[in-house]
């Protein structure tokens, strides 16, 4: 697991920003952490590495938001109004989760993929493991810092 000290929104969002010009299609990045611990900036720092020039939202009312313009396209999810597996599979947004085009980033990860799934969950019975998938865990340290860490998973 790497783990990242930020001191800023800024430097949260650079973090994003390298992983955003690293990525290629068919990442999935799953975020955890508290609310107002950085995960909407990580978003915006890997729209900037996609080369989007859209601005970058929560998703939180809408369940998600679709970015074009950059050198990939970029599905922005908030699972925060849904409260297991099978109210994602019911919002229909499998297609999004297990087979993305471009990059998809989905906050509050934990509610589809629980950190003891191991990176896998269960679907219809079977058992998965979306990749490449990096798992951030974002934990806030104090006012400013942010602990981030993170996995990838079948990369």
């Amino acid at each position: 697991m790497v783990t990242s000290i930020s001191h800023s929104p800024a430097e949260t969002q650079a973090i994003g920003e390298s992983w955003g010009r690293a990525a290629s299609a068919g990442w999935l990045i799953g975020l955890s952490g508290g609310m107002g611990a950085g995960k909407t900036q990580i978003v915006k720092g890997i729209a900037r590495g996609l080369g989007i020039r859209a601005r970058v939202h929560s998703p939180t009312y809408t369940l998600l938001h679709c970015y074009e313009g950059g050198r990939l396209p970029l599905v922005h999810v908030d699972l925060y109004r849904l409260s297991s597996p099978s109210d994602v599979w019911s919002a229909g947004l499998e297609g999004y989760l297990l087979e993305p085009s471009g990059v998809t980033v989905v906050e509050w990860i934990e509610r589809w993929l629980p950190p003891a799934a191991e990176g896998g969950a269960a679907c219809g019975g079977a058992s998965f493991v979306p990749a490449p998938f990096r798992r951030v865990e974002i934990n806030l340290l104090d006012e400013q810092r942010r602990q981030i860490l993170y996995e990838d998973i079948g990369a």
